[in-house]
C-alpha cells in the first residue's frame, strides 16, 4: 500500500483515502487524474471496504477505460480480486440492459444499430408516413430523436410548445422508430442509457439491487457528463451517496453534442456534505505556458475557481505571430519546424490544432510540397472527405465524360431517383456496347428500360453535364465549381440537413474553392490533386500531427502550434451568434484547452486576411481578419510577440495591449459594434452582392435554361423559376434581363 502511496502528492493522496461521502475532485489540465482515479480503487481494495465488482468506475471512451484497466492491474492482484465494473457509460449500460431487457419489452440479445442503420430505419419511416424527405432530412431527425433521448424523454413524455410546432413530424417518427425498434429486437446508442434509466426510474426492487452492489462509484470527465448521464448516476447512487466525481469545468467543451458543465458547477447543490479537493499541481507544461492559459482562462466568469501551478521552470515564452494570410502562415509554421524544432524534438511530439476542420487543408498542401510527413488524426485527410471526393468527381466528370468511377459516385448525389436499380441496368448496357456509362446512359434513355421518373431525372443530369462542360472553356475552374455545386442541389442538400456535420461539409467545399486559387486552369488542379491524393500513406518514422482541438483533449505534445486565432473563427461566429456569452464561455475553455496540450513551446498565430472561397480579387471572397479576442486576454509578459516580416505594414496586432484594457483592443470593438449594428442595417436581399440591378420578380434569361423569374436573391446567387426547367440557383453574372422587360 505504503509504495503507491507515496509516489502521490498532498493533494493526489488526500483524493484516493477520502473513501465516504460524496467527493468532488477538481483536476487541472495535466495534474494526473488518472493516476488518482486507479490509486483510489486499489485503496478501497487494499482497505477491503468493498468487494470489486462493488466498485463503478466510468470513463467517457474505451481507450481512457482500457488505459486505466491496466493501470488498475499493475496495482491489485486481479487473480485474487473480482475486477471492478469499468468502462464508458455505454457500455456498461449495455451490460446492465441485457440483464433486464425484458423491463422493457425487449430480448437479452438485442442487436445495436448503427448510425447508418438508424438513418435508413428513419428514411423507411417517413416513405411510410407520407412525410416529404426534403422537408424532413433524415440526419436531421435522428439529431432531433439523440436530443430528446439525452434529455431522458421518451415519445409519450414530449409535449410540443407552440414554438416547437416544427418538430411535429419529428415526433410522430420518434413515436414510430421506437415501436420499429422494438419490434426488430433493436435498440439504438441513445436506447442503451435512456432504457437503463426508464427501467431504474419504473422499477423500484431493481434499482434497489444496483444501489445496494455499487457501494462506490467513480466518475471520470464529469464535466462532460450531459443530462441522462447524472440522471443515470443519480439513480444508482444510494442513500450514502459514496460517489467520486473527477473533473475540469475549465475543459467542459462539448456542449454541442449534450453536455452540461452544471454538472459539475451544481455538484455541491446536488450533494450534501460534498467534500471537494483541488489538483493544482500541473506534471506537464512549463510555468510561460501554464500562466498564459490562466490568465485566458480567468475570464470566464461562470467558473471554480483553481490555482494551476508547475515546477517545471519557466520555459520559452509563449509565441505569438501576425502573417499576411492563411498561406504565409503555413509557411510561416513549416519554416519553425524544419529550422527549429525538428532538431529538439521527434515530429511524433509535434502537433497543430485548428479550430475548424477546413483550416487542415493549407497545412497539407504546404507539407506535401516540402515533403514534411504528417497525418490527420480524428478525421479523414481534407481531399479524402466524402464531400471534396463528390466535388471532384463532378469537375472530373465534366472534364472527362468517360470517368466511369466519377459518373458511378455522383450520378444520384444529391438523390436522382437513380438506384441501383437503374444503375445496374445502365452498368449492363455499357458492357453489352462497350460504352462508358456516361455514354451508355445518353444510348439507354432512348430505349424503354427505365422508370419514367429516372429517365427525367437521368435526361436532366446528362443536360447539366453538357451545359457545365460548354461553359467550362467559357468561365474559370472555381466559377465552374460554383455553378455545378448550386446548380446540381448539392449545396442546397447540405443546407437542408441543418446538422453540424453539414456544416462542416460547407466549410469544407469552401475551402476547396479556396485552394483552387493556386492552378490557372481546371486540368492543371485535377492533375496536382490527383497527385496529392494518390500519396502512399503507408510511410514508415515520424509524422506531424494536425487536428482540432476537440480531437486534442486528453492529448499533450512538447511543441503545439495553434493557427487562426482570428475573431469569427476563434471564438466561432457561430457559436456566438447562437449561445450569446455562453458560447464564448465555452469558446474560452477550448481555447484553454489547446494551450495546455503543449508541454515545452507553444505557438499562437494568426492571418491579417483569410481566403475562405477563392478569388482575392472579388471582395465577397476573402476576408480582412482581426486577431482574435483570447489573444487580447493573455497575459504579455508571459508572450513573445512578433509579426509578419514582409507585410509589418498592415500588421493590426496591439502591440501595447495588456488584459486591464482589452475593452479597448480592435476585437472587443467589433465585437461591441456587431451588438449594437441596427437591424435596418443588414443587407438587402433586393440586389445582389456584384450590385447587378435584379430584383425579386423580375424576368430574366439564362443561355442554357432560357427565360425564368427571380423568386429569390442571396448574395451573388439569384433564385429563378424557369419555364421549362423549373426551380434552380444560378450565378447573377450568367444572367441577363429578359428582352421584353
Amino acid at each position: 500500500m505504503s509504495s503507491y502511496l507515496n509516489s502521490l502528492n498532498n493533494q493526489q493522496k488526500l483524493a484516493v483515502t477520502t473513501l465516504d461521502g460524496p467527493l468532488q475532485v477538481l483536476a487541472g489540465a495535466g495534474s494526473g487524474k488518472t493516476k488518482v482515479l486507479t490509486t483510489r480503487i486499489a485503496y478501497l481494495l487494499e482497505q477491503k471496504k468493498c468487494f470489486g465488482q462493488q466498485i463503478l468506475c466510468v470513463t467517457f471512451t474505451n481507450k481512457a477505460a482500457n488505459e486505466m484497466r491496466e493501470r488498475v492491474l499493475q496495482l491489485v492482484n486481479s487473480r485474487s480480486v473480482a475486477f471492478p465494473w469499468l468502462g464508458t457509460f455505454h457500455s456498461i449500460c449495455n451490460k446492465m440492459l441485457r440483464k433486464n431487457a425484458e423491463a422493457v419489452n425487449l430480448k437479452p440479445n438485442f442487436s445495436i444499430i448503427d448510425t447508418l442503420d438508424q438513418i435508413k430505419l428513419i428514411k423507411n419511416i417517413l416513405d411510410s408516413e407520407n412525410i416529404d424527405l426534403k422537408k424532413n432530412p433524415p440526419k436531421q431527425i435522428a439529431f432531433q430523436i439523440d436530443s430528446w433521448k439525452n434529455k431522458a424523454l421518451l415519445p409519450q413524455e414530449i409535449t410540443l410548445k407552440n414554438q416547437e410546432f416544427h418538430l411535429k413530424n419529428a415526433l410522430q417518427v420518434y413515436r414510430v422508430y421506437q415501436k420499429k425498434l422494438q419490434t426488430m429486437n433493436c435498440v439504438d446508442f441513445g436506447d442503451l442509457i435512456l432504457h437503463v434509466v426508464t427501467i431504474l426510474k419504473k422499477f423500484e426492487d431493481i434499482r434497489k439491487i444496483y444501489q445496494n452492489n455499487f457501494k462506490y462509484i467513480l466518475v471520470d470527465e464529469f464535466q462532460d457528463t450531459n443530462y441522462i448521464q447524472n440522471l443515470w448516476l443519480q439513480l444508482l447512487t444510494s442513500e450514502n451517496n459514496n460517489i467520486c466525481v473527477v473533473g475540469d469545468d475549465d475543459q467542459s467543451i462539448y456542449s454541442w453534442r449534450g453536455a452540461e458543465v452544471k454538472n459539475i458547477l451544481n455538484f455541491k447543490k446536488e450533494y450534501k456534505d460534498t467534500q471537494s479537493i483541488k489538483l493544482e499541481q500541473n506534471y506537464r507544461s512549463t510555468k510561460n505556458i501554464l500562466n498564459t492559459a490562466s490568465s485566458l482562462i480567468a475570464n470566464n466568469e461562470d467558473r471554480l475557481d483553481k490555482n494551476i501551478w508547475s515546477d517545471l521552470g519557466d520555459g520559452e515564452k509563449v509565441k505569438v505571430k501576425s502573417y499576411f494570410d492563411g498561406r504565409n502562415e503555413a509557411t510561416g509554421i513549416s519554416d519553425t519546424i524544419e529550422q527549429n524544432l525538428s532538431k529538439k524534438y521527434n515530429l511524433n511530439n509535434i502537433s497543430i490544432l485548428v479550430r475548424a476542420a477546413f483550416q487542415t487543408r493549407e497545412f497539407e498542401e504546404r507539407f506535401i510540397k516540402i515533403g514534411l510527413p504528417y497525418r490527420i488524426i480524428g478525421g479523414l485527410k481534407f481531399y479524402e472527405r466524402s464531400e471534396i471526393k463528390d466535388a471532384l468527381s463532378y469537375l472530373r466528370l465534366i472534364n472527362q465524360t468517360n470517368d466511369d468511377l466519377s459518373f458511378e459516385r455522383i450520378v444520384n448525389k444529391p438523390k436522382r431517383s437513380i438506384g441501383d436499380s437503374s444503375l445496374k441496368k445502365i452498368h449492363d448496357y455499357a458492357r453489352i456496347k462497350d460504352l462508358s456509362l456516361f455514354d451508355a446512359s445518353q444510348e439507354i434513355l432512348k430505349e424503354n428500360i427505365l422508370k419514367p421518373k429516372t429517365v427525367q431525372n437521368l435526361k436532366n443530369f446528362l443536360i447539366h453535364i453538357h451545359s457545365w462542360k460548354a461553359n467550362a472553356k467559357k468561365i474559370d475552374h472555381i466559377t465552374l465549381l460554383e455553378n455545378v455545386l448550386d446548380e446540381s442541389g448539392y449545396a442546397m442538400m447540405l443546407k437542408n440537413e441543418r446538422t453540424p456535420e453539414a456544416d462542416d461539409k460547407l466549410e469544407n467545399l469552401k475551402e476547396l474553392k479556396a485552394s483552387m486559387k493556386g492552378y490557372s486552369s481546371l486540368d492543371e488542379f485535377l492533375e496536382n490533386i490527383s497527385l496529392q491524393t494518390s500519396i502512399d500513406e503507408e510511410w514508415d518514422g515520424e509524422k506531424i500531427n494536425i487536428m482540432t482541438i476537440h480531437s486534442a483533449k486528453g492529448l499533450e505534445f512538447d511543441a503545439v502550434f495553434l493557427p487562426g486565432w482570428e475573431e469569427g473563427l476563434f471564438p466561432h461566429q457561430k457559436s456566438i451568434d447562437e449561445k450569446g456569452v455562453t458560447g464564448i464561455e465555452e469558446e474560452r475553455r477550448l481555447a484553454y484547452v489547446a494551450i495546455t496540450r503543449a508541454k515545452k513551446d507553444l505557438y499562437i498565430s494568426f492571418a491579417l486576411q483569410r481566403k475562405f472561397f477563392g478569388r482575392q480579387n472579388d471582395n465577397y471572397d476573402f476576408y480582412s481578419s482581426l486577431q482574435s479576442r483570447f489573444i487580447d486576454e493573455l497575459d504579455k509578459k508571459y508572450l513573445e510577440i512578433s509579426i509578419d516580416e514582409e507585410k509589418d505594414d498592415d500588421f493590426i496586432f496591439d502591440q501595447d495591449f495588456n488584459i486591464e484594457s482589452k475593452k479597448n483592443s480592435p476585437g472587443w470593438k467589433r465585437y461591441q459594434d456587431n451588438l449594437n449594428q441596427p437591424k435596418e442595417n443588414i443587407k438587402t436581399i433586393n440586389y445582389t452582392e456584384n450590385l447587378t440591378e435584379f430584383t425579386v420578380g423580375e424576368t430574366v434569361k439564362h443561355d442554357g435554361f432560357g427565360e425564368g423569374k427571380i423568386i429569390h436573391i442571396e448574395g451573388n446567387k439569384l433564385l429563378i423559376n424557369f419555364k421549362n426547367q423549373g426551380e434552380k440557383k444560378v450565378i447573377d453574372k450568367f444572367i441577363s434581363k429578359a428582352v421584353n422587360e
